[in-house]
C-alpha cells in the first residue's frame, strides 16, 4: 500500500483532533499573527485617539448575547482606548440586552483601570425602546429620554451628566450594532440631523449594508467589521484580546482545512480513483 493510499484511509478522528488542537492552542496562547489594518478601522482609532482631552463620548450597545463573541471584543477595545485617554464615557442601549453587554464590558476592563469611578468617569444609562424616535429625543433632551440610569439613580445625581443636555454635547458617538435599531439609525439621526460624528462596529454580515455610509461626507467616521475588525483595533491599541486570539485560531483552522483538501485531492488522483471513476 502506497503512502497516499494509507493517507486516504486515515482515521477521521485524527483530523478532528488536529483541528481541535489548531483552534485550542491560539485561544490559550496568543500567537499574534500579522494582521493588515484596514482604513475603516484606522479611522475609528483616529476618531478616538484625536479627540480633545476630557472628551465626552457616547457608546451605544445595540446587540445581545447571540452576537456577543463577535461584537463584545470591539466594545471592550474601544472602552480601553477611551479610559486610556481619560475620556468621560456614557453608555446607552437601543436593545434590552445591551444594558447587560455594557455592564459586562466595563467589568472586564475595571481590573486594568481600577481608578475609574461610576458616575464620574462612566455611566450606564440603560435601555430605551423606540429606535429612531429615541435617538431623535436624545438629540433634543437627554434628561427627558433618560431620567434615571440603569440602576434607577436620578440623572441629576450623576456628576458625569451635568454637562450633557443633548447629543450635541458629545464629541462623538460609537455604536456597536448587530441589527436594527442600531448603527444605521445613529448615522441617520445623530450625524445627519444633529451633526455629531458617528463611528461604530457591527457583525461581519452587516458590513456591506453599512459600507455606503463610509463616504466622502463621512456619514460614518469609521467601521469595525466583525471579529477581524475587533482584532485590528486590539492591534492598534497594543492590547491583544479575545479577537486577536479568535482570528489566530480561525487562521490556523482554515490553513489546516486547505492542507487536508489539497492532500486529499492529490491522493485521489495519485491512487488512480479518478481514472476508475471515468471507466
Amino acid at each position: 500500500m502506497s503512502f497516499f493510499e494509507k493517507l486516504m484511509k486515515i482515521d477521521r478522528r485524527i483530523i478532528f483532533l488536529l483541528i481541535f488542537i489548531g483552534v485550542a492552542v491560539p485561544l490559550i496562547v496568543a500567537l499574534n499573527f500579522t494582521l493588515e489594518i484596514t482604513q475603516p478601522v484606522r479611522k475609528v482609532y483616529s476618531l478616538v485617539e484625536d479627540a480633545d482631552d476630557g472628551a465626552y463620548i457616547l457608546l451605544s450597545f445595540d446587540y445581545g448575547p447571540s452576537t456577543k463573541p463577535e461584537i463584545q471584543p470591539m466594545a471592550i477595545a474601544v472602552l480601553k482606548h477611551a479610559f486610556e485617554r481619560d475620556y468621560k464615557v456614557v453608555c446607552s442601549a437601543l436593545w434590552p440586552m445591551g444594558v447587560l453587554m455594557c455592564s459586562e464590558a466595563i467589568e472586564s476592563v475595571k481590573e486594568e483601570y481600577p481608578n475609574i469611578e461610576y458616575g464620574v468617569d462612566y455611566v450606564n444609562l440603560g435601555y430605551k425602546a423606540g429606535g429612531l424616535v429615541t435617538i431623535n429625543h436624545m438629540g433634543k433632551n437627554m434628561r427627558e429620554t433618560f431620567p434615571t440610569d440603569a440602576a434607577n439613580n436620578p440623572i441629576s445625581e450623576i456628576p458625569i451628566m451635568d454637562n450633557i443636555k443633548n447629543l450635541t454635547n458629545f464629541d462623538f458617538i460609537v455604536g456597536f450594532s448587530s441589527g436594527s435599531p442600531g448603527l444605521k439609525q445613529w448615522v441617520q439621526v445623530a450625524h445627519d440631523a444633529y451633526g455629531v460624528p458617528v463611528a461604530g462596529g457591527s457583525t461581519a454580515v452587516q458590513v456591506p449594508s453599512l459600507s455606503p455610509y463610509l463616504n466622502r461626507e463621512n456619514q460614518l467616521e469609521g467601521l469595525l467589521g466583525g471579529l477581524k475588525g475587533a482584532a485590528e483595533y486590539e492591534k492598534l491599541i497594543a492590547s491583544p484580546g479575545t479577537a486577536v486570539k479568535g482570528m489566530d485560531a480561525q487562521s490556523i483552522a482554515h490553513l489546516l482545512i486547505i492542507i487536508f483538501i489539497t492532500i486529499g485531492n492529490i491522493g485521489y488522483f495519485v491512487t488512480g480513483k479518478y481514472k476508475q471513476k471515468r471507466l
